[in-house]
């Protein structure tokens, strides 16, 4: 029977996903059966998770997906075996989901401690002790005690200063019978290089090997990786979740450093009722291959928008297929479907024209926050849920809004996205159908 857990932790930067990835990789290097998800929307993550475990990585997201499309994707596909280990990486704090809700049914969820709940998983927690002594009691023990139904099974301390330090932090833990797993020492050789929207991505770093196996062995000499197993708890889930239904029969997915962000549960919903799949990469001016639906998927083409702009073969496949074929562009992909976008020096790069769009980098805002979304059109017709995570200004925006959207509290967003003829896109990142 597969058995599992989840790492959590009172605030965001306390060192999750690097103790995360470190026991993937020690547990695949000792033979374990391991594989791992991640709570929330996440793109940028789980790649690191798949690279540190040689197993696949999803997301699970208790505010845009049902409980059946949960326990589908924690069951997984019981290659490895009734030992498989799942470890489950939080996001923000364990608490941490989203606003309330006009929905009731939907009032405060999203927060990882909601995962614990319906599995019935241990959490260990990860603290970020370089600022406590002995006030590390009272913040464990709060975590402790705010909902009975989590589980604290044990303690990570990480950031540890020195031996006199520890000392202290783990005799003021002592009291309250939550065993500590392990210590790590400030290491300023794990630290992972980020940028706006989260982590450099894992295809973008060549040291990865490299920093994996780092981690791995800071893991195995400060943390009791048997005390870690031991936590773990069996769970009872069932492959019964919903499939979402393909948009196209065939369908050619852009894929590189540009466009990276795809969610695998619905891309393998979509090969499992039938869909060809193909991949195409627009950095390397790749055309789409032929397909019923090109979908061009978030990622970083502001980074990349000068090589974008210069590649004709790309741009103009997509200006050939819009006469005849859907295409479809989310959040990074919609700007590139419009006319331009300004990059961060403030720079515009002609993109393909096929929406009357303009976006810029050049004057960021942070857009952050579930939606419910109802598009209108296009190929993605029908209710989702949805996540807007970008910094992108919308300088200009004329035509068919493609949906209309509420937030996590229920508020009209109003009208958002556009669609002309077959070609339609939006900043919206669909998770789920509604």
């Amino acid at each position: 029977m597969a058995r599992g857990f989840l790492i959590a932790a009172p605030a965001s930067g306390a060192g999750k996903t690097t103790i995360t990835l470190g026991l993937l990789r020690a547990l695949k290097r000792r033979g374990h059966a391991v594989r791992s998800a991640k709570s929330g929307p996440d793109y940028i993550d789980p790649r690191f998770h798949e690279a540190a475990s040689g197993a696949p990585c999803v997301n699970l997201d208790v505010w845009a997906m049902g409980t059946d499309r949960l326990a589908a994707l924690v069951h997984g596909s019981g290659a490895q075996g009734s030992e498989e280990l799942l470890i489950i990486e939080g996001a923000m704090g364990l608490f941490d989901g989203a606003p309330h809700a006009a929905d009731p049914a939907r009032d405060g969820k999203g927060a990882c401690a909601d995962l614990a709940k319906l599995f019935d998983l241990p959490v260990i927690l990860v603290v970020d002790a370089s600022h406590m002594a002995q006030s590390i009691a009272a913040v464990v023990a709060g975590f402790a005690a705010h909902d009975p139904r989590v589980r604290i099974a044990g303690v990570i301390l990480n950031k540890v200063g020195s031996l006199r330090h520890e000392a202290m932090l783990t005799r003021a833990l002592s009291p309250l019978g939550i065993p500590v797993l392990g210590t790590l020492p400030r290491d300023a050789t794990l630290a992972t290089p980020s940028r706006h929207l989260g982590l450099v991505q894992a295809g973008e770093r060549p040291d990865l090997d490299a920093f994996l196996d780092r981690a791995a062995d800071a893991v195995e000499a400060a943390l009791d990786v048997e005390a870690i197993i031991a936590v773990a708890s069996a769970f009872h889930s069932r492959d019964t979740g919903p499939r979402t239904a393909p948009p196209a029969q065939s369908i050619a997915v852009a894929q590189d450093a540009a466009f990276a962000f795809t969610y695998p549960h619905l891309l393998a919903d979509w090969h499992a009722q039938g869909s060809e799949i193909s991949t195409f990469s627009p950095l390397d001016d790749q055309p789409a291959p032929p397909s019923d639906l090109i979908y061009l998927p978030g990622g970083y083409p502001e980074l990349h928008a000068g090589t974008l702009a210069a590649n004709h073969r790309f741009l103009q496949s997509l200006r050939e297929a819009a006469a005849r074929r859907s295409v479809y562009g989310e959040c990074g992909g919609y700007m590139v479907l419009g006319d331009g976008l300004t990059d961060r020096d403030g720079v515009r790069h002609r993109m393909a024209g096929l929406l009357n769009l303009e976006t810029s980098f050049a004057t960021r805002k942070l857009h952050l926050g579930y939606r419910n979304a109802t598009l209108n059109h296009g190929p993605f017709k029908g209710d989702w849920t949805a996540h807007e995570f970008h910094y992108a200004t919308t300088l200009k925006a004329e035509g068919t809004p493609l949906l209309t959207a509420t937030d996590a509290e229920g508020t009209e967003l109003g009208p958002q996205g556009l669609v002309q003829g077959a070609v339609s896109g939006s900043f919206l990142h669909l998770i789920d159908r509604a």
